[in-house]
């Protein structure tokens, strides 16, 4: 936060106008929903999200896939992960090695791309498809029927639509994967690269490792009340709504 105070357009302004310093807050001011902000506004004004040395304003719906994939299925080896979305969608750059990866328009499938994913459903190959729930269900209806049962499906879930799973990851479509439910059931954080707190208007969420666009202490999905606790298993993070 001290750095995206010093650096980044967005936060210097927001935050000085609500009464925060480097960035602590200035004694009788208490800010704007604790000092969050709304991610429709940070992405509404993207340019400010650039350091003022500079960077891209380009946003990865995809980022931290690969991480949350690890921890949600347990993705590793030669697998081929398939994510649904629009042509327009760059694949995510942090799978593991070795894993494949394609990005298919699940309502005008290319004919090439179905004919691959059938190839290696019949040579055994393990296949894992991440999406909504409707474009699961287009992309199961449109690979033969002997071979669409073995896909493994990923939910794809935003904060105010999470469930009891058994499967499923956290997403954002400004800031990509953030969580995933883990073999205990609950909804674990993928803390090493997201951090989250509570504030008055809901979860707010920082990307650790993303410099640019800068995101940091913003509230996804219009903000939505809930908690960070432990994993009473792991110890790690979990997020609660």
């Amino acid at each position: 936060m001290r750095s995206a105070f010093a650096t980044v357009p967005f936060y210097r302004e927001r935050w000085a106008l609500d009464g925060r310093t480097d960035p602590v807050l200035v004694p009788g001011r208490t800010g704007t929903d604790s000092g969050a902000a709304s991610l429709a506004e940070a992405v509404h004004k993207i340019v400010d999200l650039v350091p003022l040395a500079g960077g891209t304003q380009r946003i990865e719906p995809n980022r931290g896939l690969g991480p949350v994939l690890r921890g949600a299925r347990s993705v590793t080896g030669d697998a081929l992960v398939v994510v649904l979305g629009d042509e327009r969608m760059r694949p995510p750059s942090d799978l593991p090695r070795g894993v494949r990866c394609c990005v298919v328009d699940p309502d005008v499938p290319a004919p090439g791309v179905l004919a691959e994913l059938a190839s290696a459903l019949r040579g055994g190959r393990r296949v894992v498809a991440v999406g909504d729930d409707k474009q699961l269900a287009a992309f199961g209806a449109a690979l033969p029927e002997d071979r669409a049962y073995r896909v493994e499906s990923v939910p794809r879930r935003e904060l105010d639509t999470m469930d009891t799973g058994p499967y499923g990851v956290l997403h954002d479509p400004a800031l990509g994967y953030l969580g995933a439910i883990e073999a205990c059931g609950r909804w674990h954080l993928d803390w090493p690269r997201v951090y989250a707190r509570p504030t008055s208007g809901g979860l707010a969420f920082t990307l650790l490792r993303q410099d640019s666009p800068r995101f940091v202490d913003v509230l996804p999905a219009g903000g939505v009340r809930g908690e960070i606790a432990p994993c009473p298993r792991h110890g790690t993070p979990v997020v609660l709504t």
